[in-house]
């Protein structure tokens, strides 16, 4: 099964040093075992662009945007074989933070891709 992690910050916030290289352990571990497929950040919302529909018509915002309650601050997309072992993966993923920097409110929202 594919599933999509979505990292949510109320406050956008880069990872120190030591987090960044825990991450990338974790991240080059993932990859070599074949279970990332996929993963980035994203840059600030004022560096990106909003497609709506609205009242039946589409528009085009640059950003930056109205302030929003919490921003997607990265991604990654995993090969695993159940629901258990992507949140089992999050967990260890969300613990980093919480081990480099305790401060950081976030959360990581894992999706299963729906099947076809």
């Amino acid at each position: 099964m594919r599933f999509m992690y979505v990292v949510v910050a109320e406050k956008p916030m880069l990872p120190n040093p030591a987090l960044r290289e825990a991450i990338r352990e974790m991240a080059d571990r993932e990859v070599k075992a074949g279970r990332m497929l996929d993963a980035g950040a994203l840059m600030p919302r004022t560096a990106g662009a909003e497609v709506r529909i609205k009242d039946g018509k589409l528009s085009v915002t640059d950003g930056p945007f109205l302030e929003a309650k919490e921003v997607v601050g990265g991604y990654a997309v995993f090969e695993l074989k159940d629901k258990e072992e992507a949140v089992a993966r999050a967990v260890e993923f969300m613990q980093l933070h919480l081990d480099h920097m305790p401060e950081w409110e976030m959360s990581c929202e894992v999706r299963p891709f729906m099947q076809s």
